[in-house]
């Protein structure tokens, strides 16, 4: 409990040591949470070219019933021209969830995470000419779902399971759904070192990546992902490739039908 609390007031305070350095473009921030100025600079750069947009959707319940497992929709298909989407929380010891690269996919994921606490969820999506273009949503929760340890522990075989892939694709309505097993240890449970997946790349069948995910400590144990697709762009197979901090290799393809 101590770490948690610890690592909660070392985000509380960072703002104060950055007073000095000053926003190139000041926004209005909807949610008012008192994070947004300092995550501007630390997880986008301080950009000159940004706004807070209607057209980002984000979509999440009112309040997290399951704190290890948030669902969160964000979708920026009335964005042209979309390269990456950032996804972070203002309050939380960890406040970057991950960074979707949609590539030939649509700029729009469904994804689940782990809270901590009432938080403003921002997601910040940058396109080719460099503007940035944020949308977001608030979050009521209890919080702890970062501190805890992961229930995949309980289990015997674990490891046995670890990096399986889980899912299918959807061609009619362009959608590719997976899971995967992993434990996602965020660091702050004591003495558990993090342990969390760190990337997954969608690759066609000629190897060619259509899109990728970088992971971060806040992404649920076993994570599970929608991408979505123009139908008509959709691939017969969708191969996944990825690996852990300890170097563990994942790998799977996702087909029509429901791998086992």
């Amino acid at each position: 409990m101590l770490k948690f609390v610890l690592a909660v007031l070392s985000v509380a305070v960072v703002p104060v040591s950055l007073g000095a350095e000053e926003l190139r473009t000041q926004l209005d921030d909807p949610y008012d949470s008192g994070m947004w100025d300092y995550h501007q600079i630390e997880l986008l750069g301080n950009p000159k070219d940004i706004r807070f947009d209607d057209r980002v959707i984000v979509r999440a319940p009112a309040s997290a019933e399951d704190a290890f497992n948030v669902p969160l929709m964000v979708d920026a298909t009335g964005i042209d021209n979309v390269e990456e989407i950032i996804v972070s929380v203002d309050y939380g010891p960890i406040p970057h969830i991950l960074t979707y690269y949609p590539g030939a996919a649509e700029p729009k994921l469904e994804l689940r995470f782990k809270i901590d606490q009432a938080t403003a969820i921002r997601a910040s999506v940058r396109t080719s000419s460099g503007s940035w273009h944020v949308g977001s949503t608030r979050i009521d929760a209890a919080g702890g779902g970062c501190a805890a340890p992961a229930q995949a522990y309980a289990s015997d075989d674990w490891e046995d399971h670890l990096g399986e892939i889980n899912g299918r694709l959807w061609t009619a309505s362009g959608r590719a759904r997976l899971i995967v097993d992993h434990p996602m240890d965020t660091g702050l449970a004591d003495g558990i070192p993090v342990f969390i997946i760190k990337e997954l790349h969608f690759l066609n069948d000629d190897g060619s990546e259509l899109a990728h995910i970088d992971l971060k400590e806040p992404v649920n144990e076993d994570p599970a992902f929608t991408l979505f697709f123009d139908p008509d762009d959709m691939p017969a197979l969708l191969h996944v490739q990825g690996r852990d901090n300890n170097g563990n290799e994942i790998a799977g393809t996702l087909t029509g039908e429901a791998l086992n």
